[in-house]
């Protein structure tokens, strides 16, 4: 698993937002990369919940949010619509590439576990929870704190 000071692996995917490159998107500001199990399932829609919740405070700390699972796109399109529309990318990792490159896979290698990560200005891993537990306070909070929230 990659973790905190490692170069995040660059990745191209599609998205509800259209194709995704992360080196495009670190070029200028921070990601909150949330890999995530499954859409519409209790844990992953308190996760994006969560995300979609403190989005406004995100963005205006200058960094974007991509939620990436291994649904289709239309599925994702359900999800978001379940959720009340969702302001940042749900991206499609269907053949568990980007998922294996963070060593955000399950034990089988099956599918993903909930990570979290945050990428700085440049490509570099500034936080890593390689198990985010969605009712976390603390884990939350480490996010906020990664992108220089006082």
């Amino acid at each position: 698993m990659v973790d905190t000071g490692d170069i995040a692996p660059d990745f191209m995917l599609p998205s509800t937002a259209g194709d995704i490159t992360l080196s495009a998107l670190v070029a200028d500001r921070r990601v909150v990369l949330a890999f995530y199990m499954e859409d519409k399932t209790p844990g992953c829609t308190q996760m994006l919940s969560a995300l979609q919740g403190e989005y406004d405070t995100i963005h205006e700390l200058g960094a974007e949010v991509i939620a990436i699972s291994a649904d289709s796109l239309d599925s994702h399109d359900a999800f978001s619509e379940s959720l009340g529309g969702c302001p940042f990318p749900l991206a499609s990792d269907t053949d568990l590439a980007t998922a294996a490159a963070y060593g955000a896979l399950s034990d089988d290698g099956k599918s993903m576990v909930r990570a979290v990560f945050v990428v700085g200005k440049g490509g570099r891993i500034i936080h890593s929870i390689p198990w985010f537990q969605p009712g976390s306070t603390a884990q939350f909070f480490d996010i906020f704190q990664a992108l220089g929230l006082e």
